[in-house]
């Protein structure tokens, strides 16, 4: 009944259909041709609109996949009806052939055109070679054509709706590594601002100089936050490990950490340097935060063809069997070291200590 409704309610026929359906209601007029010379009879004529007030909605609902083997059988039976009396009749037939593209499996669909032949075929000795002619000469290339092009249209419909899924995949994976990317800039950065408006204040009272040079460092932090936050937005950013390590120093230096670095001279891949960025960022934010560390070691090294990276801190020691709590920074740095082929490994020692692992190889 809701197909019923909708059908009545227009439009007629489903948008991907265009406008085709509503102009081979014109093939009605090979049906209505003996009309023009001959007057049809009372009873004859009630017949004729008995019967377009039937096929015609019966024509609008096959489009909809409105009982399929109902419609198909109803109109081919209005054709066997009017075979001794028509040879127009042969246009229902017709009508049936592509009708049978509505049927989903291919297989049954041919049989389903050979099935309406053959049955005008076989009503055919009612009627003359006007009538069955146009059955077979129209009939099959409509029937053979309507349902390949059902075929392929269904295809396509599939491959739009697989395209539409793999949209949506792409947005979510870039709404995560939007969400990754700030979590990584906004905590590093605001813990430095946090880190050097607490020295400020304590510098206000006797050293004025050295307060507006904390001061003006506060705001240049804010500014480079700012840009990087657009840049992470759009998609196009890509810090490289020489300046992530500069700032890192900058940020252990104003918590009163001494930085140990050793970084051997090599080539970075753009994506494991972008990676291995995020990650001391990270790190350091960390060692910022909650280690109450006073020393933090960096070192980047090649072994054996992969580049590895180890961050390590004396802050306070873990208790034995402690489990180190994955947040959303050390997930986000699982994810993309993974996305790498690489490996990520987390050790309590005198402090805690990090070691990330990537292919030299990897993807630029």
């Amino acid at each position: 009944m809701d197909k019923i409704k909708r059908a009545l309610a227009g439009p007629w026929v489903p948008p991907q259909f265009g406008k085709a359906p509503y102009l081979w209601m014109l093939s009605l007029c090979f049906f209505l041709w003996k009309y023009v010379y001959i007057v049809p009879g009372m009873l004859e004529l009630l017949a004729l609109v008995a019967t377009m007030c039937l096929f015609v909605p019966l024509y609008f609902l096959s489009y909809w996949g409105w009982r399929r083997a109902t419609v198909l059988l109803t109109t081919c039976l209005l054709g066997v009806a009017w075979t001794p009396h028509n040879y127009g009749a042969s246009t229902f037939f017709i009508f049936g052939c592509a009708m049978c593209a509505g049927i989903e499996k291919p297989r049954q669909a041919y049989l389903s055109v050979a099935a309406v032949l053959l049955l005008a075929c076989a009503v055919a000795p009612l009627s003359d070679l006007n009538f069955i002619l146009p059955t077979v000469v129209v009939g099959i290339p409509v029937g053979l054509a309507g349902v390949m092009d059902a075929k392929v249209r269904r295809s396509r419909e599939c491959l739009l709706r697989k395209q539409e899924e793999v949209e949506h995949l792409a947005r979510i994976a870039e709404r995560e590594r939007i969400s990754r990317d700030l979590h990584d800039l906004l905590g590093h950065t605001l813990s430095l601002i946090t880190l050097k408006a607490e020295l400020a204040g304590k510098l206000q009272a006797r050293d004025a100089q050295a307060c507006q040079r904390e001061i003006k460092d506060i705001e240049h932090s804010a500014r480079h936050a700012l840009s990087e936050v657009r840049a992470a937005v759009t998609g196009f950013r890509q810090t490289g490990f020489a300046h992530e390590l500069a700032t890192a120093r900058a940020s252990l230096a104003a918590a009163n950490v001494a930085c140990d670095a050793a970084v051997e001279a090599f080539t970075l891949p753009a994506a494991a340097e972008n990676v291995m960025s995020l990650a001391l960022r990270e790190a350091v934010t960390n060692i910022v935060r909650h280690a109450r560390a006073t020393r933090c070691e960096v070192r980047l090294s090649l072994d054996a063809g992969m580049i590895v990276l180890r961050i390590a801190d004396n802050g306070a020691q873990l208790a034995d069997g402690a489990r180190v709590r994955d947040g959303n920074g050390l997930t986000g740095m699982r994810e993309r070291v993974s996305a790498l082929g690489g490996q990520l490994a987390l050790r309590v020692e005198r402090g805690l200590a990090l070691e990330m692992t990537l292919p030299l190889g990897a993807p630029a």
